[in-house]
């Protein structure tokens, strides 16, 4: 990889991009302007999760809160955690009633260093996993922020789906804000992993997969996300 490709793809740029579009994103969220998203992915997250009936859950990667608050409305006692402090202060000005720790800033890395010993019944990363080595670290850490029994429940972009024309091998990509309106900059990168590499990852993180979901766009028939339930080995 050359000096230009490194520093465009890493994991420190997928936060400084996010940082950098944390207000359109937002609004984008909060409009529900994102076809895919409205149709199709985020009812599926939100029901994968009522599903498993967990009494508490982490959002991790929460972004502006909306799942968050959906979990809670669901009577999931839920926390959402991300490292863009412009997201949080959005999440927080969302749900004005909520106590300030309910809203927390912490990096992958802080919480792969030990940031947090909170224990939950469920961990939800909703396409909240874009990098490389930091999501490597993070997910070596979450069996011990579980409970007995409990799950991570992971929704991404579905490998053979989003991988178009490029070849099927796990590593970084340009991002796109195809699908997306508002005034957005330079997109963040993402670490592309084949079906294969999320399941490598899983084992090597001490989880174990215990069911997968492939959630169908209504009108071309095609699957839009890859859901992975897990739970600690």
């Amino acid at each position: 990889m050359s000096a230009d490709e490194t520093a465009r793809h890493s994991d420190a740029r997928v936060l400084e991009a996010w940082r950098e579009n944390a207000a359109p994103w937002t609004q984008t969220v909060r409009a529900q302007a994102i076809e895919s998203r409205r149709l199709v992915t985020d009812r599926a997250i939100l029901d994968a999760a009522l599903r498993l009936r967990p009494r508490d859950a982490l959002d991790l990667g929460c972004g502006e809160g909306w799942l968050t608050r959906a979990l809670r409305a669901g009577g999931v006692a839920a926390d959402g955690i991300d490292a863009i402090g412009e997201l949080i202060d959005a999440a927080r000005r969302a749900d004005p009633d909520a106590p300030p720790q309910r809203y927390a800033r912490l990096s992958y890395e802080d919480i792969a260093a030990g940031a947090s010993n909170a224990r939950y019944d469920l961990i939800v990363c909703n396409f909240s996993l874009l990098g490389g080595a930091a999501v490597d670290a993070l997910l070596s850490a979450l069996p011990a922020l579980l409970r007995d029994r409990g799950h991570v429940l992971i929704q991404t972009l579905h490998p053979p789906t989003a991988c178009g024309d490029a070849p099927y091998i796990d590593g970084w990509r340009d991002g796109s804000w195809a699908g997306c309106d508002g005034a957005f900059g330079e997109p963040a990168p993402w670490y592309f992993r084949t079906l294969g590499g999320w399941l490598r990852v899983l084992r090597e993180s001490g989880l174990a997969l215990r069911e997968l979901e492939e959630p169908v766009h209504p009108v071309t028939g095609k699957p839009v996300s890859l859901i992975l339930d897990a739970v600690g080995a």
